[in-house]
């Protein structure tokens, strides 16, 4: 009886996993995009206050 429901809890747990990755690629690559962006708006504070 216990096998039988940790058996269906981690069928669940690894579907919803599993749906959860392939849905997020789209947002990883948007936030790689948004974090480079990120990056170089410091790099260029950074060379700005470095005339000082």
């Amino acid at each position: 009886m216990i096998r039988k429901i940790s058996v269906s809890v981690f069928a669940a747990l690894f579907l919803a996993g599993l749906f959860g990755s392939v849905a997020g690629c789209n947002t990883v690559e948007g936030a790689g995009k948004d974090i480079q962006q990120g990056g170089q708006a410091i790099k260029d504070e950074a060379k700005e206050h470095k005339n000082y």
